[in-house]
């Protein structure tokens, strides 16, 4: 039996045979193309080429590419687990032809490889084509079928649907007929029941579609009209999951040898026994060793966990996957940290990214399920607090609560649902999907971007950025457009020749002004999109066709440079005090200061700080030239030039040098000429962003001016609040003696007043079947306050119970003791009488130990009853 490695291999060797370049994957987070996060099938980095807008090293190429969908048009992640062959990342092989061969030869050389070359039997393949659509004015793609009819049998030849055979890479863009591929995995009895012609396409688990040859030979236009593409090509993908599961004669996905070794490791962590059923417990071994390749090859490629975008994709994920384990397997600690090493070794040849970050990778997503799982305990006792409130309805915890317990912590509906029904409630589940669907409108609005056709002015071949070298450029306008945010317009603009760089490698883009023969505009952005430059304005000038003056503000430029240069110092600093680990995991570049992300594992002391201050300081002093080459990846990799993780390269890099001995590195941003023109650099705040990543900021140049005279004026101005611009740090030495004598004699003056407030609550105590109860609204100013009451109370009293309330600075604070002996004879816990019978009156929250708890929260009105509700428990 093949294993999933040689089945790669076998794909990638056929098409190398074929004249095919063999390119590695692309990360799978997306950058300079704002209408992806994730790479969600293989054509994704080819698009550019699609498009008409670059050229590729070779007219064929074909790869395995890490893929994500879990998000967008393409949203598996309900289905993931649950059946037995959608998943959140997979690999896509794909083969590729850029203006080259059509449907002739990828229709024969997909049958060749899969009937030839992997041996799958005929007779268990059937194919679609594209059946034509008269609403799009679209016919037959009578061309695929009549090359089809040389290799497979008419009844085997199936019609299909625009859903199904016509692909479309989203609302606008590349699209064309395409020609699946289907294979029939049941058995021969079930063959003789039902004839697979029947359910293709149909969602049955073993009839699935295993390849699918596209024919790009449209672009959708925003009024949904269908333009030719200047060239035709094609665009194949074949997720190696399902072809693996049909080559090693599995029923699933989940049973080949892509997923068995992290179910193994699972089922030793868990001392669970996976069954190959439906049972929840075996949805959760398939969810979470799908899980753990989408979370950790995402975070490899630079992409951490966060509350937004990309990383908020991310943290579900993961966190779906804690939840399965904590609900079904029974596990509550961190689990997934540990299946890192598994899945590194794993794929340690095809994508190595992973394991080379094997540390970092770990340590964020051990972050991330401690986070979570502290979480989870939150939104658990949030659910006892609002299955104990009088006002839940009934049995049943309303939708607006459901959906506070998903927006607040984090809790699926599905989670929410198990743990009331295993107390005997039910949940509004339709209210939660009202509640959902509002948040989703909501955020739909806020996000939503009307963007308009292209207006072609004049055709290119080349689009030239000449912004290295000069800051001013006469050009001309190719094509402009419309696009509405939030109810703004903006105009995009794409010139022949430009001087702005577009915002990519942490540089923000240039702004600056277009002088047209009779107007001038602002640029006030510029961006990259499917490989183009896009110039953005506020304005629509009267006339686009006359040749057009693009100057960039040189002095945004000038300052952005200094801390780009910047960054590359700080950089190989960093790495010389902390050591070579230190990669780079993000960054911003812009006029104003520099912000850089890097991997480490502790806070950079104060020490280290000055150390790396120093170093960056003695190299601007050198004034070294800054020297930037092209040349080949694999040269400036053996030159030692450091690449990025979750960047892609093209075959020509730049290469930009400050000392060979110090840094080199490989950027496609802007720089100075010599380290001289930084000036000055100071590092301004050190952080933690997540497990292993810090944070550092730092300014230089005229900013680094800027924040020390803003330094030196607040030293100035706090010197005379102090009265002593001399020496204000001896003023404030003598300011914190005064405060830790003025806190004794407050602390003095309190537990006198504490005594007095004592016995008077020791007059007005009661007795309640034979035990000593005192409830009182008392004056004190802190919550601590109580506490020391209760404590002192049961001093004095035997067998007693004490609820003591305060109103303090407006917030109620409640405190409630239990005598020892009444918690061992009665049962009565403080902690649970606070959470039971306190909480949801204050409308806050607080928890404690048995015999002393305390609770504070935002309604004042309720105190008295807090005391009666305790008195009724008596």
């Amino acid at each position: 039996m093949l294993t999933a490695n040689e089945i790669r291999s076998q794909f990638l060797d056929f098409f190398k045979s074929k004249g095919h370049e063999i390119v590695p994957s692309a990360p799978i987070v997306v950058k300079n193309d704002p209408t992806l996060l994730f790479t969600n099938a293989g054509m994704n980095q080819f698009k550019d080429f699609f498009l008409g807008n670059g050229t590729p090293s070779n007219t064929r190429i074909a790869d395995t590419q890490k893929c994500l969908r879990v998000s967008g048009k393409h949203n598996d992640l309900e289905e993931v687990g649950v059946d037995t062959y959608h998943h959140t990342m997979f690999e896509m092989l794909g083969n590729w032809s850029f203006g080259d061969y059509f449907k002739k030869e990828a229709i024969e050389w997909s049958w060749e490889l899969l009937t030839e070359v992997y041996k799958i039997p005929k007779d268990k393949l059937y194919v679609t084509v594209f059946q034509g659509d008269a609403a799009e004015n679209l016919p037959m793609d009578e061309e695929a079928y009549n090359y089809w009819k040389q290799y497979v049998a008419e009844d085997r030849i199936l019609m299909g649907n625009k859903k199904d055979n016509f692909w479309e890479m989203g609302d606008t863009g590349p699209c064309g007929p395409c020609s699946e591929i289907h294979v029939d995995c049941r058995t021969e009895e079930e063959k003789a029941l039902v004839p697979g012609a029947k359910l293709v396409n149909a969602d049955h688990p073993q009839v699935i579609e295993i390849w699918n040859n596209v024919f790009m030979q449209f672009n959708r236009q925003k009024d949904g009209s269908l333009v030719t593409l200047p060239a035709q090509h094609v665009d194949t993908g074949m997720g190696l999951e399902r072809l693996v599961r049909v080559l090693q004669g599995k029923q699933s996905n989940y049973d080949t040898d892509l997923f068995t070794g992290t179910i193994a490791a699972i089922e030793q962590m868990t001392g669970k026994k996976y069954g190959y059923t439906d049972s929840k417990q075996d949805v959760a071994f398939r969810v979470l060793s799908d899980h753990i390749r989408a979370i950790g090859f995402t975070i490899a490629d630079g992409q951490l966990p966060s509350n937004t975008g990309a990383g908020y994709v991310i943290r579900r994920i993961l966190r779906r996957a804690v939840r399965y384990y904590y609900s079904y397997l029974d596990f509550k600690h961190p689990l997934l940290y540990k299946l890192m090493a598994v899945l590194a070794k794993q794929f340690e040849d095809v994508f190595p990214e992973l394991h080379k970050q094997l540390d970092l990778v770990t340590k964020v997503v051990k972050e991330e399920e401690d986070a979570f799982l502290r979480t989870l305990e939150k939104g658990l006792r949030r659910m006892d607090t609002l299955m104990a409130d009088k006002n839940t309805s009934g049995t049943v915890i309303g939708g607006e609560k459901a959906f506070e317990l998903h927006d607040t912590y984090g809790f699926p509906i599905d989670l929410t649902v198990l743990i009331a029904g295993e107390k005997g409630y039910a949940v509004d589940q339709p209210g939660f999907e009202e509640e959902l669907k509002k948040q989703k409108t909501r955020s739909r609005a806020a996000t939503a971007l009307d963007t308009h056709d292209w207006i072609v002015v004049r055709d290119a071949a080349t689009v030239n950025f000449v912004g290295y070298t000069d800051l001013e450029a006469e050009g001309n306008v190719l094509k402009y457009r419309k696009v509405t945010s939030k109810g703004k317009d903006l105009y995009q603009f794409v010139l022949d020749t430009t001087p702005f760089y577009a915002e990519s490698g942490g540089q923000v883009g240039d702004t600056g002004e277009f002088v047209f023969p009779n107007e001038s505009i602002q640029i006030i952005d510029t961006k990259k999109e499917d490989g183009l430059t896009i110039h953005f304005s506020e304005v629509l000038p009267d006339s686009v066709t006359g040749p057009v003056l693009a100057k960039v503000d040189a002095g945004k430029r000038a300052n952005t440079e200094v801390h780009h240069s910047g960054t590359h110092l700080l950089h190989a600093a960093l790495r010389e005090v902390l050591g070579t680990h230190v990669a780079q995991k993000g960054s911003l570049v812009n006029d104003n200061n520099l912000r850089f992300d890097f991997s480490h594992f502790a806070k950079v002391t104060d020490e280290e700080v000055a150390q790396i201050e120093k170093i960056v300081n003695t190299k601007i002093r050198e004034n070294v030239p800054v020297a930037i080459k092209e040349m080949t990846k694999d040269e400036a990799i053996a030159m030692g030039a450091m690449a990025l993780f979750g960047e892609k390269y093209g075959n020509t890099v730049r290469v930009v040098v400050m000392d060979p001995n110090y840094s080199i590195e490989l950027c496609g941003g802007t720089h100075v000429g010599s380290t001289g023109q930084l000036g000055f650099f100071k590092i301004i705040s050190e952080g933690a962003v997540a497990a292993g990543v810090r944070r550092m900021e730092a300014v230089s140049g005229v900013a680094a001016e800027r924040f020390m005279n803003e330094q030196l004026a607040l030293l100035d101005s706090i010197g005379a609040q102090l009265k002593n611009n001399k020496d204000p740090l001896k003023a404030i030495e003598k300011l914190q003696e005064e405060k830790v004598k003025l806190e004794a004699h407050i602390e003095h003056l309190e537990a006198r007043q504490l005594v007095g407030v004592r016995n008077e609550l020791l007059t007005k105590d009661e007795i309640i079947n034979e035990i000593t109860f005192v409830g009182q609204i008392v004056n004190v100013s802190s919550a601590d306050a109580l506490k020391k009451l209760c404590l002192d109370l049961k001093n004095h009293l035997n067998d007693l119970v004490v609820v003591l309330c305060a109103n303090i600075d407006g917030k109620p604070f409640v405190a409630v003791g239990v005598d020892e002996k009444v918690n061992a004879a009665r049962g009565l816990d403080a902690s649970k009488i606070i959470k039971e019978n306190v909480a949801a009156l204050i409308k806050g929250g607080g928890g404690g130990q048995k015999t002393l708890a305390t609770a504070g929260g935002q309604d004042i009105t309720n105190l008295q009853q807090v005391i009666d509700n305790v008195r009724a428990i008596l």
